[in-house]
């Protein structure tokens, strides 16, 4: 077969194992994870490779702008604690887990390559965990704290990845020698990144062809990412502060034909880049498999096993002592949350330890280590068993995990929603209320009905409104009042966007 049918080949397969896993409720990077696997040891298979230093800007950017683009911030403070600690201390208890064990199987191995071993495993992809999440009903308030962690422990991480790296390539490593460095290159990634968003909203201001917009916005990220790391600063912390910046600016100046097809095609950009980081990981892990002779396999194999069970029960073991740390300050009245949710359950827990799945960052950081860096091969394949592992054991269990701790449900962001669109319909009522024209009378009509209709049932169907100038006027009202209720925080991110799009069918609707 030729590149060319491979591809189409491979983007079919991916296709139909996600809509399988979609169909068993499972996430769909489980069964790439799996395609992977069978594809390093298809006979006469691709053999194609990416320069390492591309890998991380490849799937780590895209992705990871995506996600930081769709962060709710009020939800984020809302949980910095939880947040806080899975982020930088699950990181670097998971990390040294790995380290002391991958150290103790190999002792030959550097310590440098053990503590990279532990960083690249260390994060979780949550996103694998928030796509079985959503399908069921939890409290609300653990999906934000794992949408959180999987916003930032990325870059936790790869600060502790390039550290280690960086040790591994020289003779002499002093922590005091690097430290004011880090700090700075930290504190300058998030001004670099507020400074470039303000930037680039200035100069695509005036673009409103989607295509253009769409390919602006790739090349927008991947530029913020490469010039960030020239300079020594953290790509990771740039994106996220790139992200979070247009995402609170851009819905006000953004029309819906522009924001429709773009949120489309980042969808897809994000699935196929998931499925080109599992086919490249396949297609690196046949030429290291065929090299080891049997009994090196199994050494290989047993030590990934290892890792993958300290990465899981490192995970376990921290979320359960904050909780019960948690839960022990509480009942001494040393601390009073402000809500009843804040308080850490055991079933809360457990759900939050075992979604522990990691995915693309993983893979494209191991793919990322330098080609002569100490025990390479072993910590790529062992990186890719943790990956596969983890989304096979947790991902095809944690459905009926929650199904047997029988969580109680809440959803605030239904309330939120109803509120805002009565809010929103009835700003749209206003902007036309002066108007005595016919039009304009049956519109309103229209709008009251629709008003009753949101705070009867909570639901209105605008996808048939026919095109009028006058309609295009109250809708814009109400887009405008749904931004202020996220500009005040009186609604949240997931609230708005859903109002959002209602919106945007409407707009749509109202072209001609």
């Amino acid at each position: 077969m030729t590149t060319f049918e491979w591809i189409i080949a491979l983007l079919l397969g991916a296709v139909a194992l996600s809509a399988l896993a979609r169909r068993l409720k499972v996430p769909y990077p489980t069964f790439l994870a799996i395609g992977g696997v069978l594809l390093a040891f298809v006979p006469s298979g691709p053999s194609w490779t990416l320069e390492p230093d591309l890998a991380l800007a490849l799937f780590v950017a895209p992705v990871l702008l995506d996600a930081a683009y769709d962060t709710s911030l009020r939800d984020l403070r809302d949980n910095w604690l939880p947040v806080s600690a899975l982020v930088f201390l699950a990181v670097g208890v998971t990390t040294a887990a790995v380290a002391v064990c991958a150290h103790w199987l190999v002792p030959d191995m550097p310590w440098a390559a053990a503590v990279a071993l532990g960083a690249i495993v260390a994060p979780p992809d949550a996103a694998a965990a928030t796509a079985v999440l959503r399908e069921l009903k939890l409290p609300y308030r653990i999906l934000k704290i794992l949408e959180g962690e999987s916003l930032l422990n990325d870059a936790s991480a790869l600060l502790i990845y390039r550290v280690a790296v960086g040790v591994a390539a020289t003779a002499h490593f002093k922590l005091s020698e690097f430290a004011p460095a880090i700090a700075l290159a930290l504190a300058g990634s998030l001004v670099a990144g507020y400074l470039f968003a303000k930037l680039w909203m200035v100069t695509t201001l005036r673009v409103t062809e989607a295509p253009s917009a769409i390919i602006l916005q790739f090349a927008g990220t991947f530029t913020a990412w490469i010039v960030a790391e020239r300079i020594g600063l953290s790509g990771i912390l740039t994106i996220v502060a790139f992200a979070t910046t247009i995402a609170r600016t851009a819905p006000a100046r953004t029309p819906a034909r522009l924001r429709v097809p773009t949120y489309a095609v980042w969808d897809t950009a994000v699935f196929i880049l998931n499925v080109l980081a599992f086919i490249l990981i396949g297609m690196q892990l046949r030429p290291i498999w065929t090299r080891l002779d049997e009994m090196v396999r199994t050494e290989y194999v047993a030590i990934a096993a290892c890792v993958l069970a300290a990465v899981i029960v490192a995970r376990i073991v921290w979320v359960m002592i904050y909780g019960a740390t948690f839960r022990a300050v509480i009942a001494s009245g040393l601390l009073h949350p402000r809500r009843a949710m804040a308080v850490p359950t055991l079933r809360g827990g457990i759900v939050v330890s075992w979604c522990g799945m990691r995915g693309i960052v993983t893979l494209a950081a191991a793919f990322a280590l330098p080609e002569d860096f100490p025990y390479r091969d072993l910590i790529l394949l062992t990186a890719f068993a943790v990956v596969l592992g983890s989304l096979v054991i947790q991902g095809l269990t944690l459905r009926p995990l929650i199904l047997l701790l029988e969580l109680k449900a809440d959803n605030p962001v239904a309330i939120e929603v109803a509120r805002a669109r009565s809010i929103a319909y009835q700003a749209a009522i206003e902007e036309i209320d002066g108007d005595p024209s016919e039009e304009a009378e049956i519109l309103r009509l229209e709008y009251r009905a629709m008003l009753l209709r949101a705070e009867s049932d909570g639901g209105v169907s605008t996808g048939e409104l026919p095109a009028d100038p006058l309609r295009r006027r109250a809708l814009a009202a109400a887009r405008q009042a749904i931004l202020n209720l996220r500009e005040s925080e009186d609604i949240g991110d997931d609230a708005f966007h859903q109002l959002e799009e209602e919106l945007d069918r409407a707009e749509l609707g109202a072209q001609g």
